[in-house]
């Protein structure tokens, strides 16, 4: 029996050449037979044989992505995007910026038309197990919002009974908004549907809808460049919570772990208070701890594909998390860090250790 046991595992392995029997390990496109990955089929070693990034972004928010009438780039999301590329590079400008849709936008990340999307994109259960998508750290702890005009005169969801608001079609808010109404028993409202994230402020602008809803970060964004911002009030609601990070395609453990190192980098050099115009001091610490993280002792870059120096490449060229945040969000905004501190501060921001 034990022989025709053995008989039959050895033929069911001849056929089908896709399991790695004895572990059950199915072989993807970026592992070895073994089942572990194979780092030269990962997306990493294209992206440094290509030489560049190419990130997938909004475009249209300000603070996180948005591309002014000279073409260039700017905000958090790009920030992380530049620090990529100043990882492996040495260089935060080798990225090619991609403007996706909403709709577009886990399509450009399966295809492989992207390497990394940093488009506000929500982490959800779904959207993690059947899309095919992988998401790195949160870099921004965000929540769906709703703003009014002030002639509305509403406070609250309950007031927009028989009103039209303004959604964004393809995105959480639409699901987030109906459950939100429901639960509060608001059967009749209208949703204005926009595809276009410039049209759906545009048909706000226009008297379309007497209200809008997004994550609160987009419409605080939005608010400061209307004419009349004073017309328009963000209502104490949250509807839900908005995790907002990088997402690369499922599957591809290398890559998957090179961003999610990078983007930790940030914020593990604001805990040490590294920063860009002081990190040539750090390294001369005595701190293993510090040491460690700069490449000095270990080769924790290079075991993971990415050069040992490429913490301090990061901090260089793109700075920590605080400056990143300060510079795109904080300062042109107003917007208070919140969530967005660090877990020493009081809020969700936290790194492993670099170790």
């Amino acid at each position: 029996m034990a022989k025709w046991l053995s008989f039959l595992l050895a033929t069911l392995c001849s056929v089908v050449p896709l399991t790695a029997c004895g572990d059950g390990q199915r072989t993807t496109q970026n592992t070895t037979k073994e089942g572990k990955s194979d780092p030269d089929r990962s997306r990493l070693a294209m992206i440094k044989k290509r030489g560049n990034l190419i990130c997938g972004v909004n475009g249209e928010v300000p603070g996180f992505s948005f591309v002014d009438e000279n073409g260039q780039y700017s905000g958090l999301d790009v920030d992380i995007c530049r620090a990529i590329a100043a990882a492996l590079f040495d260089d935060s400008s080798k990225v090619e910026y991609r403007k996706l849709s909403a709709q577009e936008r886990f399509t450009a990340v399966q295809s492989g038309e992207v390497d990394v999307l940093n488009r506000n994109t929500s982490w959800t259960v779904s959207r993690d197990t059947s899309v095919g998508v992988a998401f790195a750290p949160t870099v921004f702890y965000d929540g769906q919002g709703i703003m009014v005009t002030k002639a509305s005169g509403a406070t609250k969801l309950e007031d927009l009974e028989a009103k039209s608001i303004c959604v964004l079609a393809g995105t959480t808010t639409e699901q987030n908004l109906a459950d939100q109404m429901r639960k509060r028993g608001v059967k009749n409202y209208n949703s204005v549907i926009s595809d276009d994230v410039d049209a759906l402020y545009a048909a706000y602008q226009e008297g379309r809808c007497e209200a809008v809803t997004s994550d609160l970060s987009q419409l605080v964004t939005r608010r400061s460049v209307f004419p009349q911002k004073d017309n328009h009030v963000i209502l104490n609601v949250f509807m839900s919570k908005e995790p907002l990070g990088p997402v690369v395609a499922d599957g591809d453990s290398d890559w998957f772990d090179a961003v999610k190192w990078i983007t930790f980098a940030t914020m593990q050099a604001e805990e040490f208070g590294i920063m860009s115009d002081n990190i040539e001091t750090f390294e001369s610490s005595e701190d293993p701890n510090i040491r460690r993280f700069l490449g000095l002792d270990n080769k924790l870059g290079e075991d993971m594909g990415l050069p040992n120096d490429f913490t301090f490449r990061i901090i260089k060229h793109v700075g920590n998390y605080g400056e990143i945040y300060e510079r795109n969000i904080g300062r042109p905004l107003g917007l208070e860090r919140g969530l967005n501190k660090l877990w020493t501060d009081g809020g969700l921001l936290y790194s492993p250790p670099f170790r």
